[in-house]
C-alpha cells in the first residue's frame, strides 16, 4: 500500500469488515477515521522536505520500540520501497545504531527513541542536538509530528485490536451489578477552591514558549494563515500553532483529528474524555497539557479532588468505579500499548459503556500520546 492509496491503513491492517461491531464503532467517528488517514498521508507526503526514506525508517524504529508488529511490518515494506537497506533495517531492529554511517540520521534516531520511550526526555537539549546536526526548523517540526503521530497510531491500533478481540470472544470480568453498585456507593468530594499544585503539576493557566523559530504571521503564506484560522481562535498569537504551521498540511489534519476526538457530540461524555487526557498527560510528564485538561475536566465534571489525586498518583486515583476504570485503561494504553488486550476493556463494558464510548476514550488516550510529545519536544510551559 502506498501512502497515496485511498484505502484506510488501519482498517486494512486490522481487516475490519463493515459488518463488524469494531468497524461500526470506528466509523461512528468518520471525521476521526478520515483525519487519521489524512494525517498519515500528509506526514508521508512528497510535500514534506524531510527525506521520505528517512521518515519511513523512523516509523520502522518507532514501531519496533513500541512492539507494534503489524505497523512495523507495514513501514518496513515502505522503507524498503524507498531504498532503505536491509543492513540499516537490521541495525534498528537489533539495537545497533552505531553501524549507521550518517550523523544526521543517527541524531534523528536518537531523538526518536527519546520521544517514543520516555517523551519527557525530548527536552531543549534534544532539540539543540538536531539543530547542531544541521536539521532545519521545518524539518524538526515534521520529525516531531511524525514521531508524535506514530505514538497516536500505535495506541489507536492497539485499542482497536483489543475491541476486535473482545468482539470475537468472551473475556471474564467483574459483574455489571458489582460495578454499578461500586460506582453508586462513592461519595461526592467537595471542590478544592485553591489552586492545585502537586509534584510540579498544576491546574493554573500556563503559557507555552517554543524553543525554535516560529512563523511570523505578517510573512505567513495564504495556506499557513488559512490553517491557523481553522485550528484555534488564538492560533495566530500562540507559539505552539505558529511553530507547527511550518508544516501547515500536517497541522491542518492534526487539528481536524484532535477536534473530532475531543469535542464531537455523542458517544463518551466529554468529562470522561478529559479525564483520559489528564491521566495520559500526567503519566507522560506534560505539565502544560495536564494544566489545560485539569481545568476542562473541572469545568465539565464540577469536581476536582480527582485532579489532585491524578497529580499525586494515577494508580490510586478515582472517586468511583467508572473513574478508576477510565484511569486504568488510560494508564495501560499509554505505558504498554503492546500489552493492551480485550481484558483491559472489559471493566468499562461491565459498567455499561458500549464500544463507541470505549473507542472515544481510546481516541482521547491516543491523541494525547501525540499532543504531549509535541508540547514536550518543541517547547516548555511558562508559569504565571
Amino acid at each position: 500500500m502506498s501512502n497515496h492509496d485511498s484505502t484506510d491503513l488501519i482498517d486494512a491492517l486490522l481487516r475490519l469488515e463493515p459488518s463488524s461491531t469494531t468497524y461500526q464503532a470506528r466509523h461512528f467517528r468518520d471525521k476521526v477515521v478520515r483525519g487519521t488517514q489524512d494525517s498519515y498521508e500528509a506526514i508521508f507526503s512528497d510535500k514534506v522536505n524531510l527525506n521520505l526514506a528517512w521518515r519511513y525508517f523512523v516509523a520502522v524504529y518507532a514501531c519496533h520500540l513500541s512492539k507494534a508488529t503489524e505497523l512495523e511490518q507495514h513501514y518496513v515494506t515502505q522503507a524498503k520501497a524507498q531504498g532503505i537497506s536491509d543492513a540499516w533495517l537490521s541495525a534498528v531492529q537489533q539495537g545497533q545504531l552505531e553501524t549507521i554511517d550518517n550523523a544526521q540520521l543517527k541524531a534523528i534516531l536518537d531523538f526518536t527513541a527519546k520521544l517514543i520511550v520516555k517523551p519527557v526526555e525530548g527536552d531543549q537539549d534534544a532539540i539543540l542536538s538536531l539543530k547542531e546536526a544541521g536539521i532545519s526548523t521545518p524539518d524538526i517540526v515534521a520529525l516531531g509530528q511524525l514521531i508524535a503521530f506514530l505514538s497516536y497510531q500505535v495506541r489507536l491500533f492497539a485499542g482497536l485490536k483489543a475491541i476486535q478481540a473482545l468482539e470475537q470472544g468472551d473475556v471474564e470480568g467483574i459483574s455489571v451489578s458489582e460495578a454499578i453498585e461500586s460506582q453508586a456507593s462513592a461519595e461526592a468530594k467537595p471542590l478544592i477552591d485553591a489552586a492545585i499544585k502537586i509534584k510540579g503539576f498544576t491546574n493554573e493557566t500556563l503559557g507555552w514558549k517554543a524553543w525554535l523559530d516560529v512563523v511570523d504571521v505578517e510573512r505567513a503564506t495564504a495556506a499557513q494563515i488559512e490553517v491557523l484560522e481553522a485550528s484555534h481562535p488564538q492560533a495566530k498569537t500562540s507559539d505552539y500553532y505558529l511553530l507547527l504551521v511550518h508544516e501547515p498540511e500536517i497541522l491542518n489534519h492534526r487539528s481536524t483529528t484532535y477536534n473530532a476526538i475531543m469535542y464531537a457530540p455523542g458517544g463518551l461524555n466529554r468529562a470522561d474524555r478529559e479525564l483520559g487526557a489528564l491521566t495520559v498527560s500526567r503519566i507522560n510528564g506534560c505539565v502544560y497539557c495536564a494544566s489545560v485538561h485539569a481545568q476542562r475536566f473541572e469545568q465539565l465534571a464540577k469536581r476536582n479532588q480527582i485532579v489532585a489525586d491524578v497529580f499525586t498518583d494515577p494508580a490510586s486515583a478515582g472517586d468511583n468505579a467508572r473513574d478508576k476504570a477510565i484511569i486504568e485503561l488510560a494508564t495501560k494504553l499509554t505505558e504498554a500499548p503492546e500489552a493492551f488486550v480485550a481484558a483491559d476493556i472489559q471493566p468499562l463494558k461491565n459498567l455499561g459503556l458500549n464500544e463507541k464510548e470505549i473507542l472515544d476514550l481510546i481516541h482521547s488516550v491516543a491523541i494525547f500520546g501525540w499532543a504531549n510529545r509535541l508540547m514536550l519536544n518543541l517547547g516548555e510551559p511558562v508559569f504565571p
